[in-house]
């Protein structure tokens, strides 16, 4: 704050807070459209030069499956939260099967996120620090580059989940401004379990952290002697839309069946263990930047007669950390180092927020206090999944919300902190952070377990795939094996897809059988055995197994066994250019599958394959 003009502070802050503090300026407009449209063309521009087949396949296959009628949980196993895969089913059923309107989609809710996210930002700003403007959008510019979509440019839950959060985070914001009403406190509370059904892990970390600061809230309110009529309506919204949620999944895919694949069967693939939780925090440039901000802090502190060099070292030490993920582009060639560097600033930032979040915690009031804490909160429940390096990518705008919030939780301790200075400091952290953001997004480091640097682009020619850009041989090799399958093998045929890398049945408009689309150990509950077993009992005639994969490591579990076991019931009649084609040598099942049901397409659990 500018602290030479107190006066003028507090009628800024007035100003801010006064019944017209939610009408946009025409710069609104203008910042608004920029972060859109600038994250928007970063998706696209992502999504013409690289294509990671094996996860858009996954969320476009199985969504393709719900479009044609098959249930989730029930009819198929699905060990994921289920709204990411019912939006791009309802966008397959609305504009049909081309690729390209995925992309729209992604380029869509990606803009919009880092648009909620600057409104996020300015909304903790205003008011607190000047100029609150300019301030808010230089923290929010790097999320044209490291937006949700931009890391991983096709539909994802993670990216979905941060979108729906961003939401929740935005309205609990606006509710607080026009005081709690009790109609939409309790459609806030409802929006607030979004997250969890699109992914479990970070939507039950947030919703968890929501309800645990609601309470505290209610809890104040009560001691000060002050209402939390509007904070218990937010809870009571939330345990209706819990209850609305439950009602729904036990009258279609049914409540045993979604606890089996979506918390059973999820936790036991991919819950890691503790020590993997905290090594993210075991970083040895964390303790050397924790002293630099520290050591600024206090030259800022101290610094009564307003020495210019004291404040400008003073800053410069408080802002290494962000300067050092820049800096190091011109030190290592190395793309993995380099994003190591980028990503090194979460467990820094994680510590510095939390520190500040206490240490202010008495002069903030209501969601400013508790949002940094639900907002840790839930970026250690993302943890749960992939830990630092796999999860971060759809979570930047958690990092730029936290940034923002320690950012003014320093403002409030240190005194001599000028508006130029506080602009120049985020042009830094702004310039710092695309740039590292830009070579990360460029060298695609976080997908390195794909091959996606080998070979030229190619572009597909196939309509439901118009847009679908990838280099190397994957998609000429693909449109070959539909056009085999479209001339030799009969539509109504069930087929085995070995491991599952492909669009196959999104892009062929076949029907399929088998309750897995794809075989790795994390979607896979069958063992070769099981694999077989349900392979004849659903009258599976084909199978087809890739043979090079765009994934780095091949994921199916005991492979060589399954396809000694597949090959017993089926014999090869074609060898593509990278896929051999195999029928089923008779077509009646196995002598302990004469008496199934074919008419059951209810998904066995483990064990007890049909």
């Amino acid at each position: 704050m500018d602290h030479a003009n107190p006066r003028k502070s507090e009628l800024g802050a007035s100003l801010e807070a006064g019944p017209g503090a939610d009408a946009w300026l025409w710069r609104d407009w203008v910042t608004a459209l920029f972060l859109f449209l600038g994250t928007s063309a970063v998706v696209v521009w992502q999504n013409t030069r690289l294509a990671v087949i094996w996860d858009l396949s996954y969320v476009l296959e199985n969504s393709y499956r719900i479009s044609v009628g098959d249930i989730p949980y029930r009819d198929f196993v699905l060990p994921y939260a289920p709204l990411t895969f019912l939006t791009q089913a309802a966008l397959i059923k609305l504009t049909g099967r081309v690729f390209f309107h995925h992309v729209l989609y992604c380029a869509s809710v990606g803009g919009l996120a880092t648009v909620l996210s600057w409104r996020i930002v300015f909304n903790s700003l205003r008011g607190k620090i000047e100029p609150a403007r300019p301030v808010a959008f230089l923290l929010s510019a790097p999320l044209v580059v490291l937006g949700i979509y931009c890391i991983y440019p096709h539909p994802f839950y993670d990216c979905d989940c941060t979108f729906t959060i961003l939401v929740g985070i935005f309205f609990l914001q606006q509710l607080e401004r026009k005081g709690f009403g009790r109609i939409p406190a309790f459609f806030v509370g409802a929006i607030l379990v979004i997250p969890v059904f699109v992914k479990q892990n970070t939507g039950l970390a947030f919703l968890a952290s929501v309800l645990l600061a609601l309470a505290v809230l209610i809890v104040l309110g009560v001691w000060r002697g002050q209402s939390a009529l509007g904070y218990a309506w937010v809870m009571a919204g939330a345990a209706a839309g819990i209850a609305s949620a439950i009602l729904v999944i036990h009258f279609t895919s049914g409540l045993a069946n979604y606890s089996l694949w979506t918390i059973q069967f999820a936790a036991s693939r991919r819950l890691p263990p503790f020590r993997d939780l905290i090594a993210v925090f075991r970083n040895e440039l964390l303790p050397w930047w924790i002293a630099s901000l520290v050591a600024g802090g206090l030259l800022s502190w101290f610094n009564r007669w307003g020495s210019r060099a004291l404040s400008f070292l003073s800053c410069s030490l408080m802002l290494t950390p962000f300067a050092w993920t820049s800096i190091y582009l011109l030190i290592d060639n190395d793309s993995s180092e380099r994003a190591e560097r980028l990503l090194d600033l979460w467990p820094f930032l994680l510590i510095v927020s939390f520190v500040f979040a206490v240490a202010t915690v008495r002069r903030r009031a209501n969601i400013a206090m508790v949002l940094p804490f639900i907002l840790i909160g839930t970026i250690q429940g993302a943890f749960l999944s992939q830990q630092l390096w796999g999860s971060t990518y759809a979570l930047w705008p958690f990092f730029i919300i936290l940034l923002a919030d320690s950012i003014e939780a320093l403002a409030l301790r240190l005194k001599d902190l000028h508006p130029r200075e506080m602009v120049m400091a985020a042009s830094v952290l702004a310039i710092s952070m695309t740039l590292a953001g830009g070579f990360y997004i460029w060298s695609h480091e976080r997908l390195d377990y794909a091959k996606l640097s080998e070979g030229e682009i190619v572009r597909s020619t196939l309509p439901e795939l118009a847009g679908l850009s990838v280099r190397g041989p994957w998609i000429p090799q693909f449109e070959e094996l539909v056009r085999y399958t479209d001339r030799e093998i009969p539509r109504e045929d069930g087929l085995l897809m070995i491991p599952g890398e492909d669009l196959f049945y999104y892009t062929t408009g076949r029907h399929p059988r088998f309750p897995v689309l794809m075989f790795d150990r994390t979607i896979n509950p069958y063992s070769p055995d099981e694999i077989v077993n349900l392979a004849r009992a659903r009258e599976i005639n084909w199978l087809v197994v890739k043979r090079d994969l765009q994934f780095v490591i091949d994921p199916v579990e005991d492979k060589d066994r399954l396809l000694d076991l597949l090959r017993q019931d089926f014999t090869q009649v074609e060898s593509l250019d990278n896929y051999d084609i195999y029928k089923r040598k008779s077509s009646g099942g196995g002598e302990g599958d004469r008496n199934i049901n074919h008419q059951d397409n209810r998904v066995p659990a483990p064990g007890q394959s049909r």
